[in-house]
């Protein structure tokens, strides 16, 4: 299901990859007795129905971005699985019942934003707005949702769960720097995604005066050393990224006409991001005037920094401990579902390695013996908090 042959995985949200792997883990998911539901923007939800009261619930994503890994948003889904199978072959029933959530389109790969799937079910996206969402490549999301057969009954915003925790790779280098197993994640990153728009003169390569172009693709090319040195000179946790640039006619020997980029602007702090945000369209103002270029931007999605609950992450990092692991508390500069169960919801984290950073990678990989350990940390959290050992 999305196997690119190099290690990686291709399964964008709501494609035929997407839907034989949603149908796998449905059955999965039967196959453990789970009560399956599917809610009307496709988010996936099997619930193992003991005990009284709201679940705690777990899960993560199973679409990928075009050139991913087999670990990113993946591991979630199937830990949480792996969480419900060992507490009943143990006999283990805990006082609440427990949910693994396939949240819809958290890549924002094919359709925009990001976190889209979880985002409509916390009530902070309207049903509506995101079913007439369009792909990248063409289809609405609501008639992809349909076409799958993935168009759920189940209303949006949803039932507000217990609690929710969410493991994943930290898709970043600072726990195999740091020598720590696991990460009690504290919040995530602010993100703002914005699409750069850049018309100006086509015309010959050969017989133009460089002191008479009007050159989109220099403009572009400039937009991103501006956003390099604005994060180095910013430093902390300011990252700016230039992640994809289309030129038109794109040819040798022609001065483009007009250059399509997207900027994705990230940092921890709320103030800082809007510093970061309001200096580039500083910049972007006056290079459009000295360039003799149109430049327009378009917000494509726009997420404050979250903080995760401190209870949740004192459960991780107690229950982390008592196994024997190292840990450590880092924030995530990648965004995830949990970040949008945290508006309703205590929420937390758990990280593991993820070998020399890599990720949206097909070389994307952590050692089985990390990937049991930060499962069994996730177990004994869940259980804790299924079993409101929390409130203690």
């Amino acid at each position: 299901m999305g196997n690119t042959g190099d290690g990686g995985c291709c399964r964008l949200a709501l494609t035929d990859e997407d839907k034989e792997g949603r149908d796998l883990v449905v059955n999965w998911m039967k196959d453990l007795g789970l009560t399956v539901e599917i809610d009307a923007i496709g988010n996936i939800f099997g619930t193992w129905r003991v005990g009284a009261g709201a679940p705690v619930m777990t899960g993560s994503h199973i679409d990928t971005v075009r050139t991913g890994g087999i670990y990113d948003g993946n591991l979630g889904v199937i830990a949480g699985l792996e969480v419900i199978e060992t507490l009943q072959s143990a006999g283990v029933e805990p006082k609440r019942p427990i949910t693994v959530a396939v949240f819809t389109d958290e890549e924002g790969a094919r359709f925009a934003p990001d976190m889209l799937g979880s985002l409509v079910y916390v009530g902070g996206l309207g049903l509506e707005a995101a079913l007439d969402t369009k792909a990248i490549d063409g289809p609405r999301l609501g008639d992809e949702l349909e076409r799958i057969g993935y168009a759920g009954a189940l209303p949006c915003p949803g039932a507000t769960p217990h609690a929710f925790i969410e493991y994943h790779i930290e898709q970043g280098p600072v726990l195999e720097v740091e020598n720590q197993q696991i990460g009690v994640v504290t919040g995530v990153q602010g993100i703002s995604w914005q699409e750069i728009v850049i018309k100006g003169q086509s015309n010959h390569a050969g017989t133009t005066p460089m002191s008479m172009r009007h050159d989109p693709a220099y403009a572009a090319s400039m937009i991103g050393v501006f956003l390099r040195e604005l994060a180095r000179s910013m430093g902390g946790n300011q990252v700016c990224t230039v992640g994809r640039i289309e030129l038109v006619p794109n040819l040798i020997n022609v001065v483009p006409k007009s250059a399509t980029l997207t900027v994705d602007i990230r940092n921890t702090d709320e103030q800082l991001l809007q510093h970061a945000e309001s200096t580039f369209q500083d910049f972007i103002e006056r290079l459009a005037s000295t360039e003799g270029v149109e430049i327009t931007s378009r917000r494509l999605a726009r997420f404050e920094p979250v903080v995760f609950d401190d209870g949740v992450l004192d459960v991780i990092e107690r229950e982390s401990t008592a196994l024997g692991a190292t840990s450590m508390r880092l924030p995530s500069g990648a965004g995830h579902d949990a970040q949008m169960l945290a508006r309703v919801c205590p929420t937390g984290m758990i990280f593991t390695q993820s070998h020399k950073g890599l990720s949206h990678n097909p070389a994307e990989h952590t050692d089985a013996d990390l990937l049991e350990l930060g499962a069994n940390v996730l177990l004994a959290t869940m259980l804790a908090m299924a079993n409101d050992e929390h409130l203690n």
